[in-house]
């Protein structure tokens, strides 16, 4: 997939998201171009995005990129969204797909029968649900079999919890990947089963890679 086709397909499940009503703000992909032929699909506002790796509280983290708009898509629930991919010509060469929940559901506390009678929020306001943040990184340059996938997941902001993923990720299975496991009642209610389409990368796993707990893209 071509720099261009990942800004359309953004475009389209964000569009979409709107729709079902999943997003309640949004900032829409911009495609930047810089010297050597190299692409960068980035935030619209250009949003300082290195807060997410600070060393501070998460809750901290979450207000800051909240307030700075440094996010794509802000879902129902508060999540945060961010789908950034940078380009050499037509190759791919780094990805980072984010998720950061709310700290807390206020609008829930507020006005929790409201969302207790809407079948959408069935899955995210359970007493005994943790959210955590999730990660899909791509980044060839720095990959170290095993220990650095070239394609990986983190879960929670473990500094060392690096999932092997077959492939990089496109924002469409990215997205499925998020609403099928985390907004399950949502995804099938509004039947996003093909949210954005059904193009894929060319895996990167290696085969040492395969014989440890993996994702397949």
């Amino acid at each position: 997939m071509t720099a261009d086709e990942i800004l359309v397909e953004i475009n389209v499940s964000i569009r979409r998201l709107i729709e079902v009503g999943l997003s309640v703000q949004q900032n829409w992909p911009i495609l930047k171009t810089f010297p050597g032929n190299r692409k960068e699909i980035a935030i619209a506002g250009s949003p300082e995005l290195t807060i997410s790796m600070k060393d501070e509280p998460y809750w901290e983290v979450y207000e800051q990129l909240l307030e700075a708009r440094a996010f794509h898509v802000q879902m129902i629930d508060g999540t945060l969204i961010q789908m950034l991919y940078r380009f050499e010509g037509k190759k791919l060469i780094s990805h980072r797909l984010c998720t950061f929940p709310a700290p807390n559901l206020d609008p829930y506390d507020n006005e929790p029968k409201s969302y207790e009678e809407d079948e959408i929020y069935a899955d995210i306001i359970a007493k005994n649900i943790v959210h955590v943040p999730m990660r899909f990184d791509y980044n060839p340059d720095d990959h170290k079999e095993v220990d650095h996938p070239m394609s990986h997941l983190t879960l929670g902001q473990y500094v060392n919890c690096r999932i092997p993923v077959s492939a990089p990720v496109t924002p469409a299975r990215f997205l499925r990947f998020l609403l099928r496991n985390f907004y399950f009642t949502a995804f099938h209610t509004n039947s996003l089963g093909m949210l954005g389409g059904n193009k894929s990368f060319e895996e990167t796993i290696t085969r040492l890679e395969r014989t440890i707990s993996h994702l397949v893209c």
